[in-house]
C-alpha cells in the first residue's frame, strides 16, 4: 500500500540510529511513519515540526508502520523561528492536531486551515487571528461546533458565548448572567477587519475551555502545555500592553 499527498509535519522523535518517527498530518488525517535518515545533516531541515512537504508513504501492508519519504514544500519552521511569537504558535497547533485527531481518519477541514495558517505564518497581522479560526475548524471536524450564527432568542447583537452549550447569546440575552458568559470578539463573525491582541486573547479563551472540556477531558488528558503556554504568553503580552496605556 501506498499514498503520496501535500501534508504537514506534527511531530518527530528519534529512531535508531538517524532516524525519525514522524506523524504527519494530510487530507487522510495524522499518520505516522518511519523516515529513514530524517535525523541526518542533509534530511533534518526536512523533517521539522510545521514544515509543509509533499509526502509519499509506503508500507507492505496498511496495518504497518510504513516509511515516510518527503520533499520540502515550505519551510515554515525555519520562517517562524525569527519570531518568538510565531514559534509558540506553531508549536501550539502542531501539539493540538496531533493530540486531539484520531490517527488515519480523514480531517480535510482541518488540514486545509492548518496549511493556510501555516502558508501565512511570516505575514504579518495573519497567524493570531488565523489560529483562532483554524480551532474553530477544528473543533467542528472533531464534533463539538459552536454556533456563532444565531442565538437562542432576541434579536440584537450576538455579544456573549455560553460555556455550557457553546451558542452565541444577544446582548439583551446576557442580563444577570454576563458574568458567567465568554466575550464574543467580532472577528470570529467574519473574515475581515482588523484584530487586537485582545480579540485574539477572548477567542483562544473560548476555544481553549471547549478543547480542553470536549476533546481532552474527554480523554482525561490535560490541554496540550504547548497550547497553555501560547494563551499564557499573550495574556502576559495583553497585560503589559494594558498598563502602558493606563499610564
Amino acid at each position: 500500500m501506498d499514498w503520496q499527498e501535500p501534508a504537514i509535519v506534527l511531530s518527530i522523535a528519534a529512531h535508531g540510529e538517524g532516524d525519525l518517527l514522524a506523524t504527519l498530518l494530510t487530507p487522510r488525517g495524522a499518520w505516522r511513519g518511519l523516515a529513514r535518515g530524517g535525523a541526518s545533516r542533509r534530511q533534518a531541515g526536512i523533517w521539522q515540526p510545521g514544515n509543509i512537504l509533499t509526502a509519499r508513504w509506503v508500507a507492505r501492508l496498511p496495518e504497518q508502520l510504513g516509511t515516510f519519504s518527503a520533499e520540502l514544500v515550505r519551510p515554515v519552521a525555519a520562517l517562524a523561528m525569527p519570531d518568538p511569537d510565531h514559534l509558540a504558535l506553531l508549536e501550539a497547533a502542531c501539539a493540538l492536531v496531533a493530540q486531539a485527531l484520531p490517527e488515519r481518519e480523514p480531517a480535510p477541514e482541518s488540514f486545509a486551515g492548518l496549511l493556510r495558517l501555516f502558508a501565512g505564518i511570516d505575514i504579518p497581522g495573519f497567524a493570531l487571528p488565523e489560529l483562532c479560526r483554524w480551532e474553530m475548524v477544528l473543533l467542528r471536524e472533531l464534533g463539538f461546533g459552536l454556533d456563532f450564527n444565531s442565538s437562542a432568542g432576541g434579536n440584537d447583537r450576538l455579544a456573549y458565548v455560553s460555556p455550557r452549550t457553546g451558542r452565541a447569546v444577544t446582548l439583551s440575552e446576557a442580563g444577570d448572567w454576563v458574568d458567567r458568559l465568554f466575550p464574543l470578539p467580532e472577528f470570529l463573525l467574519a473574515d475581515e477587519g482588523e484584530t487586537s491582541l485582545k480579540e485574539c486573547a477572548q477567542a483562544l479563551r473560548v476555544t481553549g475551555h471547549f478543547l480542553e472540556r470536549d476533546v481532552f477531558g474527554a480523554r482525561h488528558r490535560p490541554l496540550p502545555l504547548a497550547r497553555t503556554r501560547l494563551y499564557e504568553r499573550l495574556s502576559g503580552k495583553l497585560e503589559q500592553e494594558e498598563r502602558t496605556h493606563a499610564r
